[in-house]
């Protein structure tokens, strides 16, 4: 397309010629519109008369002019929201009891968000496309609130709190940070201090800075475009957003475009990105990525909607480029630099406080304050008439038939359900890691229009799943192997954030990820966004539709006794085992078919994950197909049982532990002392149940009292975590804590070897029978040798037990 480029001079006669451009020209309130800016819309307007996506240039500087006040306005309740039960549409000034009592809100980031979301909705008003966005910096919601609320893109419960005009918008300021509770302990608002499911459009909370530039660029399918707005802030953490490059392909993504909002401040200070320097650096570092940034001016919504549809041209013509044989992926992919002052548009911006409350005191108690904002919201304002007349222009989607902001497919995803492959389950000793190597390849080979993702921080090899990355292959720009595609399927780099975050965001397909389990805690904060997230989502009645997938934590603390206590550590289980388990499984499965048995659920599930704690090792078979299956639906079965009086109860919980407790259940059937064997795959099946919700996934009383009756006064829990979590989880299966011994990983290791690992943490099968005869008021030497009793007392030779 011909690439117009006018001159100063050319502009300012193209004002005397086009009246539209000449009233736009002039800007609104604080906005103002460069010379570059102004070249820029000019550009726009008649690129979008030549393709035919607008009438005339005029109509395309009206909708420009009609973004401005939107704009404003759009600022103008940002600040209401913090500091305001009232709004006045008359434009005159509030009285202090018109101010909250206790102002809140993340008000300078919120400010600077208004002009790009507000772009954002007159890009897509103008090109007639709904695009997907995301912001990073979730603080700043009350920017996408407001403007959702004037634009009318709401869900059907903030339409009824927030869409009935004076009295709706005033809703929504008492309710912004209200602090509200229902009689149930739900937020009494639709609304809320991040990003939430009621948010129109929203993907990602963004409470934690870094994901959303982490997950972005997986997000689209071919044919969706994803605007992700990003603070300056995140450019501070990790490294996995600087690699976006290496993952991008035209043929399964579709167009994600980075906007950084570079306001130069964190809470307390400037960034880095702050400085002129700082900035000038960071576009240097872009390029030696493979971004291609673009610099403009953050406090002009004109100049988002210009660049974001100049992003959106240059990645379509470097796709042309690669299919011509011209370029070669990773292709330089549009980074927009949105220069901006914290809180532009109100009183105290550039300065630290503007990142809370910039005014200097309490404008329902402060007179001065008071003055400060009724002074500066002036400037803001934008009458009724004005404002439905600008709204008119731009809320265009009954006519281009098109769905609202909120409905795009990115917030609202709900693939198919996918068709299971065969199951082959065995009966030899294999690793537990080979049912989901050969399922996942079966799975995507039957679903080919589901798009994979693997999520890799290293050795897949290493963690047995040859088949997924013979199949699936890793995905990189320099092919030097048949393990290796550019088309590859495998996200590989040593940051566990990053590959996690590429499987969290394809929620369009099938995932899965495999690490260390050590290593697997690095993943936790990318994972518990998402899967609070989906919570929420259940709890207001829209339920996440993406399908369930397995963050398996394999080469785990019991045979990872080769390396350094750095590589023992259960906390990843544990923690996910803290969230509601309608959402957060964690099994344990302890052989090959047992994890078989496990995949189809899995996988046929929507908006949950699942941790899997699963040995790479080879393991007996320890289950047949009927067992492991039964196993699946009960999240527990009895393994054995042997009668006698006065009976223990052995639950045994993870695959090494299982091995152990069935060695202490033949000496005490040598011993002729009853027991039975339970195994607990799924602990939190077990639990009290937190809520409703979580209830419906929860075993039975009757399971429960089958599995675990009353007559077993006397439980010995031999556990791959620490003991004191699980006791906690499961305590409702362990009623009488003085008749109940709990073993498990006692933060000891080191260099090791799997025996020795259970030895220093006290967790082998001595110790489940010193366990079964402290209970029974019997010597250890009633079910162990003098030798024996003496190494499990640390006073003999340990080997004796292995």
């Amino acid at each position: 397309m011909h690439q117009i480029l006018p001159s100063l001079a050319d502009l300012n006669e193209h004002a005397q010629a086009e009246p539209a451009f000449a009233q736009w020209q002039k800007g609104y309130g604080p906005i103002e519109h460069t010379a570059e800016t102004q070249a820029a819309v000019y550009r726009l307007a008649h690129q979008l008369v030549q393709a035919g996506i607008q009438p005339d240039i005029s109509t395309v500087y009206r909708k420009l002019t009609a973004l401005d006040k939107i704009t404003a306005a759009g600022m103008s309740l940002v600040v209401h929201m913090t500091y305001a039960n009232k709004i006045h549409l008359d434009g005159t000034e509030l009285t202090a009891d018109e101010f909250k009592v206790q102002p809140e809100g993340h008000t300078g980031g919120a400010l600077n968000m208004v002009p790009g979301y507000a772009a954002y909705m007159a890009l897509n008003a103008l090109t007639g496309e709904t695009r997907a966005w995301l912001m990073g910096q979730g603080h700043s919601v009350a920017a996408v609130e407001a403007l959702n609320v004037l634009f009318g893109n709401l869900h059907p419960e903030q339409a009824a709190a927030y869409g009935h005009g004076k009295a709706g918008i005033e809703q929504l300021l008492q309710d912004f940070y209200s602090y509200g509770i229902g009689s149930d302990g739900s937020m009494a608002a639709p609304l809320g201090s991040h990003v939430n499911p009621h948010t129109a459009g929203g993907i990602i909370e963004g409470g934690y800075l870094g994901f959303a530039e982490l997950q972005y660029a997986h997000m689209p399918l071919p044919g969706e475009k994803l605007i992700a707005f990003l603070s300056d802030g995140a450019a501070e953490e990790q490294r996995g957003s600087d690699w976006i490059p290496r993952w991008w392909r035209a043929e399964d993504c579709g167009p994600a475009l980075p906007i950084m909002i570079a306001n130069g401040r964190r809470i307390e200070q400037r960034t880095e990105l702050g400085t002129i320097e700082g900035l000038k650096g960071f576009q240097r570092h872009l390029r030696g990525c493979g971004f291609d940034p673009i610099e403009f001016d953050g406090r002009d919504p004109a100049a988002f909607v210009c660049t974001i549809w100049e992003m959106e041209q240059r990645l379509e013509r470097r796709v042309q480029e690669k299919n011509n044989g011209i370029l070669s992926y990773p292709l330089p992919i549009p980074y927009g630099i949105a220069e901006t002052t914290k809180g532009f548009g109100f009183y105290g911006d550039d300065e630290n406080k503007a990142h809370n409350l910039p005014l200097p005191g309490n404008p329902h108690t402060d007179e001065y304050s008071r003055q400060l904002f009724n002074k500066h919201v002036k400037p803001l304002y934008v009458s009724p008439e004005d404002m439905k007349q600008a709204l008119d222009l731009l809320r265009t989607h009954d006519e281009q038939n098109r769905p609202l902001e909120r409905d795009n497919p990115l917030a609202n995803r709900y693939p198919k359900t996918p068709v299971q492959p065969e199951l082959h389950y065995r009966d030899d000793a294999c690793s537990t890691m080979a049912a989901i190597d050969r399922y996942f390849v079966d799975l995507v080979q039957a679903n080919p229009d589901l798009r994979p993702r693997v999520g890799n921080p290293d050795e897949l090899a290493s963690n047995r799943l040859t088949g997924v990355l013979k199949a699936l292959r890793h995905r990189v720009s320099e092919p030097e192997s048949e393990l290796e595609a550019i088309d590859g399927d495998i996200i590989t780099a040593l940051n566990e954030e990053a590959v996690v975050s590429a499987c969290l965001a394809n929620q369009a397909g099938l995932n899965l990820v495999a690490s260390y389990e050590a290593f697997c805690v690095k993943m936790l904060g990318a994972v518990r966004q998402n899967i609070i997230y989906a919570r929420q989502q259940k709890e207001i009645g829209r339920p996440a539709g993406w399908l369930g997938w397995p963050l398996v934590a394999t080469s785990h603390t019991w045979e990872n006794g080769k390396n350094q206590q750095s590589h023992q550590d259960t906390t990843f289980c544990e923690a996910l085992l803290g969230e509601m388990n309608d959402v957060s499984r964690v099994l344990f499965p302890a052989d090959h078919n047992s994890m078989l048995a496990l995949l189809p659920q899995i996988y046929s599930e929507r908006g949950q994950i699942s941790c899997v704690v699963a040995a790479k090792r080879d393991r007996p078979c320890f289950f047949s197909q009927t067992q492991a299956e039964q196993l699946a639906r009960d999240g527990a079965i009895i393994v054995e049982e042997y009668d006698g009086t006065d009976p223990l109860l052995l639950i045994a919980n993870g695959s090494y532990q299982l091995e152990q407790v069935l060695r202490a259940a033949k000496r005490l059937r040598e011993a002729d002392m009853g027991y039975r064997v339970v195994y607990l795959q799924e602990p939190g099946r077990f639990r009290t149940p937190r809520d409703r919700w979580e209830l419906d996934y929860l075993a039975s009383d009757e399971l429960t009292e089958k599995l675990f009756p009353a007559r077993f006064r006397m439980r010995v829990v031999l556990t791959h975590m620490r003991p004191e979590v699980l006791r906690g989880h499961i305590w409702r299966i362990l009623p009488d804590a003085l008749n109940t011994y709990v073993l498990g990983y006692r933060n000891r290791g080191g260099t090791l070897d799997e025996f020795g690992m259970q030895f220093v943490n006290r967790a082998c099968w001595g110790n489940v029978l010193a366990a079964c005869a402290r209970l029974q008021d019997l010597p250890r030497t009633a079910l162990l040798t003098i030798e024996e009793a003496a190494a499990v007392a640390g006073k003999g030779d340990p080997q004796i037990l292995r």
